[in-house]
Formats: structure tokens, C-alpha cells, sequence
């Protein structure tokens, strides 16, 4: 049974409370009413008899007076009885017409008292929906009035606002700040490692162990550099421009185009939207990348298509590979949180092609992938959903705000994104 809203029960219990109220009133002159009724015709009554027992004068004949006596408590009987109808009748008209406008005026009145609850619902509505990296907690609801209990439960919610925006915006700045500290070490071993291995006396074990190592800081490279993406990606973006999902796709899908036994299928169709063209190629590269290390070791199919849907900016990425559990969707968009079933890598490209062992190749993956894909869609105000594939492997839709939606009016103006570093 679905329950009425606080606004219907306060103007139930207001109109509820005015009706009782009127039914008593009512009850009570009726009482009143009746009792007052009776003594005038009374009076006259008495008055009857006292001039039939006066020994002056003529006195009228007994069934005369009693006549009369019968004639005026008809009289009295029947005023009575139309004096309580018409007080019935017509009361109890005029109360349900006052119950109805008392009910219209309630049903104003409560909307009006709860409008700070509406107020602070849309607040933490917008909050909530913005995403779960904590960019909708600057908004704060600001409340005026009396300080009364709403507007403490308004100040109240807008100090919790401000404490997790600075606990979330502290996260932020120290995995910026954290990613790119580690970064100056990382860079100082490679080159060092490089000019171990351009040696020219240098013995085939320093080269292979400096390979090794390079492989190992290329590794903390691109964590870093991950770290780096998320951290930027949970930021609102600001500098927009128009951005073609195909292009990209298209790009990205050459450089995994010779991966050995894997088949790549497009159906790149234009998919406009607006936003930073840096964090929109990652967000494309992750999940090509997503669907190359987890495909099958041979055999494998991955399937790339965009287009506009429904006025939505839409990149669909399905790949084979294995079963997915549908409890484990939302494990993998969680930073550092893989499936249980990684295997290995599908084979890497050829690395002399332009970009190919960073888009395509990256062996085990650290966690950070389809984390990055979320937080750049819903910084463009988007989304994303995966979906296990029926025989193994997954389905994962972006969608985004299309080129007119996404920017109306000032597109034209938009300033590219700079590059970042």
C-alpha cells in the first residue's frame, strides 16, 4: 500500500482537526439552541394558566385554555424541530465548504513549510547524482529564515558537505601530489638505466638485467601515470571542445589491428561530444586496452562500435574472453580491485609500431582501467555500464552528452584542453 506524502497527512490532519473541530461547535449550539427554544413558549404556557385560576374577571371556559396550551406546544414543537433542521442542514453545509477551502489553504500552507525540506532533498539530490568522486559536494544549500529545527538540519547538512569536500579534495591533491613526486625517481633510474645499457663495453647480462629493470620502471610509469589520470578525471572539466568518439576509436583500434589470433571488429559510426580530448582518448585507450588483456589467448574477437543514440554520444566495447560473474560488474570499476580469473596478457604488438606496446600490450593490469573510464565519463557528465557477455566476456557502454547538448550555445568558442604532461 503506497503511503501518502507528509504534505497529503499534514493537510489530512489539519482539515481532520478543523472538521472535529466544527462538529463539535456545531453539536454544542445545537444543544443551545434546543434549550432556548423552550422558554418563551413556556412562559406564555404558565402565563395561560395563571389567568385561568385569577378570580377577577372573566375567566375563558377549560377546554378553551387547554386548547390553546395544546395549539402552543405544537406551535413551539414544530418551530423547534425547523429551527435544529435548518440549523443541521445549513451547519452542516457551511462546514463541509469551510473543510474543503480549510483543506486547499492547508495543502499551500504545508507545501510551504516543507519547502526547505524540498530545499535540501534537490540539494543532496544533485549531490548524489553529480558522481561518486565528490565533485557535487561544493554545492551547499545556504538555508534563510528563523533558526528553527529545519533550518539547524540545513546547516547541519552543509557542514558535512564542507568536511568531506575537503576530505576529498585532501585525497586528490595527495595522489596528484604523491604521482608526481614518484615520478622524478622513476625518470632519474630510467636514464640512468639507459646510459648503463649504451655503454659500449657494457656485457650481454647488464643489458638484459637493464632491460629487466626498464621493463619494471615502465611499469611504475604507467601507475603512476594511471594515479595521475584518476586524479585529474575527478575534476570538473572546464575547457571543452568537440570531440569525435569514432576518431578516436578508429586510432586506437589501428594500433591493436595486428595483435596476433585476435580479430577486431568496428562500426564506427560519428559520436560528437564535448570535453577534454586528452581524457576522452585514455578513457577510449582503457577500455580497448581492458579488452585485449582480457580476451582469449587465441581466438579472440573485439567488437568496437559508436554512434548517437537517443541524442547521447554512445561507445560500446565487447570483447571475449571469460565468464564474468554479475556480482563482480561494479568490483571492477573500483580502484585497484581486479577479477580473480586475470590471466595472461594476449600477445603485445610489434613495439616499433607507433604507440602499439602502450595502447595494446601492458601484461597484468593494476586496477586503475575501467576506474579512469568512470570518473572521465561522469566528469563530462556522463556515465558508464558493463554487463558480463553471454559466453564469456564483458560489454561496456559509455555514454555521453552529444556535441549539442553537451555545450549549447558557446561551442564555437570552446578553447582546447591543454596538454598535459
Amino acid at each position: 500500500m503506497k503511503r501518502l506524502t507528509i504534505r497529503a497527512r499534514l493537510t489530512l490532519v489539519h482539515g481532520g482537526l478543523l472538521l472535529l473541530a466544527g462538529v463539535v461547535l456545531l453539536a454544542v449550539t445545537y444543544v443551545l439552541v434546543d434549550q432556548r427554544l423552550r422558554e418563551p413558549l413556556t412562559g406564555v404556557i404558565a402565563k395561560a394558566d395563571v389567568v385561568q385560576a385569577s378570580p377577577f374577571g372573566k375567566v375563558p371556559a377549560p377546554g378553551a385554555i387547554e386548547q390553546v396550551r395544546i395549539l402552543l406546544r405544537e406551535a413551539q414543537d414544530e418551530a423547534k424541530r425547523n429551527a435544529l433542521e435548518s440549523l443541521l442542514t445549513q451547519g452542516g453545509v457551511a462546514l463541509l465548504l469551510i473543510s474543503a477551502v480549510a483543506l486547499g489553504f492547508g495543502w499551500l500552507i504545508a507545501g510551504r513549510a516543507l519547502q526547505p525540506l524540498h530545499q535540501i532533498t534537490g540539494t543532496a539530490r544533485r549531490i548524489a547524482a553529480a558522481d561518486a568522486g565528490g565533485r557535487g559536494l561544493h554545492e551547499r544549500i545556504a538555508l534563510r529564515g528563523p533558526r528553527d529545527e529545519v533550518k539547524e538540519l540545513a546547516d547541519t547538512f552543509d557542514l558535512m558537505l564542507e568536511r568531506l569536500d575537503r576530505s576529498f579534495d585532501g585525497q586528490r591533491r595527495f595522489v596528484a601530489n604523491a604521482s608526481h613526486e614518484l615520478r622524478t625517481p622513476l625518470a632519474l633510474n630510467r636514464s640512468l638505466l639507459e646510459v648503463a645499457m649504451s655503454r659500449p663495453g657494457a656485457s650481454a647480462e647488464l643489458r638484459q638485467l637493464g632491460e629487466t629493470l626498464m621493463a619494471v620502471n615502465e611499469r611504475h610509469e604507467r601507475l603512476i601515470d594511471g594515479l595521475l589520470t584518476l586524479a585529474d578525471s575527478e575534476q570538473q572539466v572546464v575547457h571543452r571542445a568537440p570531440v569525435d568518439l569514432a576518431e578516436i576509436a578508429g586510432h586506437l583500434l589501428d594500433q591493436v589491428a595486428g595483435t596476433p589470433e585476435l580479430t577486431v571488429r568496428r562500426r564506427l559510426t560519428p559520436a560528437t561530444t564535448a570535453g577534454d580530448p586528452v581524457l576522452l582518448e585514455r578513457l577510449t585507450q582503457n577500455l580497448v586496452e581492458n579488452a585485449v588483456r582480457h580476451n582469449l589467448p587465441a581466438g579472440g574477437e573485439i567488437d568496437v562500435s559508436t554512434g548517437t543514440v537517443d541524442g547521447r554520444a554512445t561507445l560500446v566495447v565487447v570483447n571475449t574472453g571469460p565468464v564474468v560473474p554479475s556480482y563482480e560488474i561494479e568490483t571492477i570499476f573500483q580502484p585497484f580491485r581486479r577479477l580473480h580469473h586475470d590471466r595472461v596478457a594476449a600477445p603485445r604488438p610489434d613495439p616499433e609500431r607507433s604507440g602499439a606496446r602502450d595502447r595494446a600490450g601492458a601484461g597484468r593490469g593494476f586496477g586503475l582501467g575501467l576506474s579512469i573510464v568512470r570518473a572521465v565519463a561522469q566528469a563530462h557528465g556522463g556515465g558508464v555500464h558493463a554487463q558480463p557477455r553471454e559466453g564469456g566476456g564483458l560489454v561496456v557502454t559509455v555514454i555521453l552528452p552529444s556535441l549539442v547538448g553537451a555545450v549549447p550555445g558557446h561551442l564555437a568558442r570552446a578553447v582546447p584542453a591543454p596538454a598535459r604532461g
